[in-house]
């Protein structure tokens, strides 16, 4: 888009002004003092809700080892319960996906992991077009923190897991921040007040909407002014007046009731 715009500027009285959002890899990390529970809840319906068809929705997260035997334990039992059928019904959880083409891409990452000696899949991973373009909810598990599901963005029903050491904080904090070129939105877990300031300034950068024990998508308009950086967009965080700021072209008006009428300034004398 910018290119385009670039080069019609000889056309234009003005240079333009272009906002956008692009995507996410939108991230959850977590921290030994999360609580548990909680966090099953958010990854459940920041991966799934909307068939995980949303650019803020939770596609690859970062675990303690401390907490994975236990998160795994209740986040399966709990993704076991999600219906999938007509959305009319209001007791199905998730419905299709949106069409043929997300269908085929979304599945492809599927297969890929399934073909992987890198991942595993605890979650989901079955899916089927012969009525409606459905996939399960799909979790992978992954010992490699730059899988290709963890870089990419899937737009679907489909979440990373990369489980780290407890006395590597330092350097999964730095994997989280530089693996995808998207800043979007993410989330940290802790309960510890110190460890949440650590997390937050050490991924400040990472997401333009950044939660705190919460999931990563929902933000409302008129409360929650939304946008994200690096590749996600402009940032200009639409539903609040600095989106609007961006549209305006200001003017600096100056009226003087004692004009001078010497030019010469009194420094200008010689004594």
């Amino acid at each position: 888009m910018w290119k385009t715009i670039s080069e019609n500027l000889k056309n234009m009285k003005y240079y333009p002004r272009i906002v956008g959002e692009t995507g996410g890899k939108d991230f959850i990390f977590v921290h030994n003092t999360a609580d548990v529970d909680a966090l099953v809840v958010a990854a459940l319906r920041g991966a799934f809700e909307y068939q995980g068809q949303k650019c803020s929705a939770a596609s690859r997260m970062y675990i303690p080892k401390s907490l994975w035997k236990e998160f795994k334990e209740k986040y399966v039992a709990e993704v076991g319960k999600i219906k999938m059928g007509d959305i009319e019904d209001f007791t199905n959880f998730m419905g299709a996906v949106i069409d043929k083409g997300a269908f085929k891409s979304i599945t492809e990452y599927i297969k890929y992991a399934k073909e992987s000696n890198e991942a595993e899949i605890i979650t989901g991973g079955n899916f089927d077009d012969s009525k409606g373009y459905f996939i399960e909810p799909t979790t992978i598990v992954t010992t490699n923190p730059k899988f290709k599901s963890m870089e990419e963005e899937i737009f679907g029903p489909v979440m990373t897991i990369y489980v780290y050491d407890d006395n590597k904080l330092d350097e999964t904090l730095t994997l989280c921040d530089e693996t995808s070129p998207y800043a979007l939105t993410g989330a940290i877990f802790a309960q510890d007040r110190n460890v949440i300031v650590k997390l937050s300034n050490r991924l400040r950068n990472a997401a333009g909407n950044f939660y705190i024990n919460d999931k990563p998508t929902g933000a409302v308009v008129g409360q929650q002014p939304f946008g994200g950086g690096r590749a996600s967009g402009t940032n200009d965080k639409a539903g609040s007046a600095m989106n609007l700021m961006r549209w305006m072209t200001a003017r600096t008006i100056k009226e003087t009731f004692d004009p001078p009428k010497d030019w010469r300034y009194p420094f200008m004398s010689e004594k």
